[in-house]
């Protein structure tokens, strides 16, 4: 009998055991989604000599369907100026664009407490790569709450989500605006002057956000800012054959980098800017004329056309009329500098690469890309974990590796073309103020198919006066450039008083 109990106890001992050891052996699994917690960590820096004292508060919030259903989680760094009254003190929403970027460029590059530190000109150091205190974030102007769409970040869809719920123009839309909602519930933000703040799809995001959350949410932006805008998706669309928009468009922009490059000749290589306001006059009339005309051009008038072009872009008249005067954005990224072996970029055309015949090469990447990539990706890990205390095994989504498809399908219907809705917004609540910032050597959202949408947005005379436009000597991401990340800091702060 004796032995009989000892073996009985044994059996519930070895069972208790593995069930003891499976509980463990599950509890060691990495949790494959994020928890909704936070992180508060308390900082102080200076900003334009000033002392300010912040919290920064990081951490996830969870996405809910109409059912009250979790359908995912937003990845968010909150920083939040200590003894300030929210009623007076600014808020500002920021994120970047891709679809599919997370809000790491703007917050490490440009807005945030903390930058990435680059030479002079914006072009890579050596790693391991740094961070310092940025003396030229907006935090002496507004709280900032950076935001990660689903799918960047360390945000995720998941239990009754899936990326359908989010990866599409307004499911993202949709997505981001009720996380802003929740956020002001939360922390008694309602009756902050409010901001957008929005990079490349990020502007398409906040154009979007200011329409529905307007219609929807009866919330009011003071001011949006749009960094390197994208509202008009036609303007860059270089697959129809037959389109003027985009080569016309984009033009100025070639003349921009070819300047820089000194590709151009006399008078047009002695000044930047004049250089561009000829290469806009030409555009909008002799070359969109000649390209109106297709086969219709008599062969004289096309001839001297394509010199035209080529003054303007710094390539060969036998490749202008090898392209019959449409110069892709490939063409020329390829060809400009080819003499030299090279291939400039597309988010910053000062930056260069060996061509190694670069576009027929699978694997090729922007140099202007390159350069910030690892470098914006090191800095942000290393900061989040090191002084602000977060942790997390997920990876970090910096762009493109969390979203592999986007629903256009209804953008696709409305013309491709989210400025109507940005007409809407500002003419229902007509106090609020639009910043636009442009890289004259940005060709991924170049500064003159965003001069051609606001010219095409049908506002009445006063409130054409809301929106600002400004400029600055780099491409994309126009604050890797020290001098236009000062510019851009004082430009935003006079737009700050204008808005508020």
């Amino acid at each position: 009998m004796k032995q009989l109990a000892y073996s009985a106890l044994l059996a519930v001992s070895l069972t208790f055991s593995q069930i003891t050891l499976a509980d463990e052996k599950k509890d060691t699994t990495p949790n494959p989604y994020p928890e909704e917690k936070t992180v508060v960590t308390e900082h102080t820096t200076k900003v334009g000599g000033k002392t300010i004292k912040y919290t920064a508060t990081t951490g996830n919030s969870f996405v809910y369907n109409d059912k009250n259903e979790v359908i995912g989680s937003i990845f968010f760094t909150a920083y939040t100026k200590k003894g300030a009254d929210p009623k007076k003190r600014p808020i500002t929403f920021t994120y970047n664009g891709g679809p599919g970027s997370a809000s790491v460029w703007l917050h490490m590059g440009a807005l945030g407490p903390k930058r990435v530190v680059m030479d002079k000109e914006g072009f890579a150091l050596k790693p391991p790569f740094e961070y310092i205190d940025n003396e030229y974030s907006i935090l002496d102007l507004t709280d900032i709450v950076f935001i990660d769409p689903v799918g960047t970040g360390y945000s995720r869809a998941h239990d009754k989500g899936t990326d359908k719920d989010f990866h599409g123009v307004w499911e993202d839309i949709s997505s981001v605006s009720e996380f802003i909602r929740l956020y002001m519930t939360r922390n008694e933000r309602w009756s902050s002057p409010k901001f957008l703040a929005g990079e490349s799809y990020g502007t398409t995001r906040s154009a979007g956000i200011a329409y529905h959350m307007g219609q929807n949410h009866g919330v009011y932006f003071n001011g949006i800012m749009l960094i390197s805008s994208v509202l008009d998706f036609r303007l860059d669309d270089f697959s129809d054959r037959n389109g003027i928009l985009a080569p016309v468009t984009m033009l100025p922009s070639y003349t921009a980098a070819a300047w820089y490059h000194n590709k151009l000749k006399a008078p047009l290589s002695s000044d930047l800017e004049s250089s561009i306001e000829q290469a806009k006059e030409f555009a909008m009339n002799d070359y969109a004329l000649a390209l109106l005309q297709g086969d219709n051009l008599e062969p004289r008038r096309k001839l001297a056309i394509a010199e035209r072009v080529a003054d303007f872009t710094g390539l060969s008249v036998d490749l202008v009329l090898e392209k019959n005067l449409r110069i892709t954005l490939n063409d020329f990224l390829h060809n400009v500098k080819r003499k030299e072996g090279e291939t400039i970029g597309r988010l910053d055309g000062r930056f260069t690469t060996p061509e190694l015949d670069a576009m027929n090469k699978r694997g090729y990447r922007d140099p202007s890309y390159m350069a910030i990539h690892g470098t914006y990706t090191e800095t942000l890990m290393t900061y989040l974990s090191k002084e602000l205390n977060y942790k997390s095994d997920l990876p970090y989504h910096i762009l493109g590796g969390g979203v592999k498809s986007w629903n256009y399908d209804e953008f696709n219907r409305q013309s491709n073309d989210i400025s109507d809705k940005l007409t809407s917004a500002m003419l229902r609540n007509p106090d609020m103020q639009v910043y636009v910032g442009n890289g004259y050597y940005d060709f991924a959202t170049p500064f003159f198919a965003t001069e051609y949408t606001f010219s095409h947005m049908g506002l009445p005379k006063e409130l054409k006066d809301n929106v600002h436009m400004h400029y600055y000597k780099s491409g994309h991401m126009m604050y890797v450039r020290e001098h236009d990340l000062i510019k851009l800091k004082q430009d935003l702060a006079e737009f700050f008083k204008k808005s508020l």
